[in-house]
């Protein structure tokens, strides 16, 4: 089974995720979505909130698996049974920080390859930062979020 991770942490997720999961899904038999839990950041919504946004935008797609995860990417790839990481790319300033990330993945696992795949170009300028940023100051960001959570990432800042 060919199997890949496209590892992020999707708070919240954006339209530009969800064109890399729907294009990396028909490369691949098996496409693990992983979730970062990172204790170093304080997310806008909850690791359970994020895997939940992810399932209900992803139920159509049969080969895709929503699972959290925390520590080494590498050690998520190796638990889940992968040889491939998929990663998306908006800019090149991204490449720099990526192909960082992919050699010391594989510095970490001999076996891990890295897929970049670069975003849609309506999506070049979207980022989770972005959006919440957006939301927060009440702008619009029909265009930037899958319908389906718009009215909870907007919610999370209604006071």
């Amino acid at each position: 089974m060919n199997k890949a991770v496209y590892p992020g942490s999707f708070d919240p997720t954006t339209n530009g995720h969800l064109d890399i999961i729907k294009r990396a899904s028909g490369f691949v038999d098996q496409l693990v979505v992983g979730v970062l839990e990172n204790p170093s950041k304080t997310p806008l919504f909850s690791i359970r909130e994020r895997v939940e946004h992810l399932k209900t935008l992803t139920d159509e797609l049969k080969n895709v698996e929503i699972m959290p995860f925390s520590g080494l990417l590498s050690d998520f790839v190796k638990k889940v049974e992968a040889k491939l990481v998929i990663r998306g790319l908006r800019a090149v300033s991204d490449f720099e920080y990526e192909f960082q990330m992919a050699l010391t993945n594989r510095s970490l696992n001999e076996n891990l390859e890295t897929l970049f795949i670069p975003t849609s170009t309506q999506f070049l300028y979207l980022s989770s930062s972005v959006v919440k940023e957006i939301a927060m100051f009440g702008g619009d960001i029909s265009d930037m979020v899958p319908e389906k959570i718009q009215s909870v990432i907007i919610d999370k800042f209604r006071i």
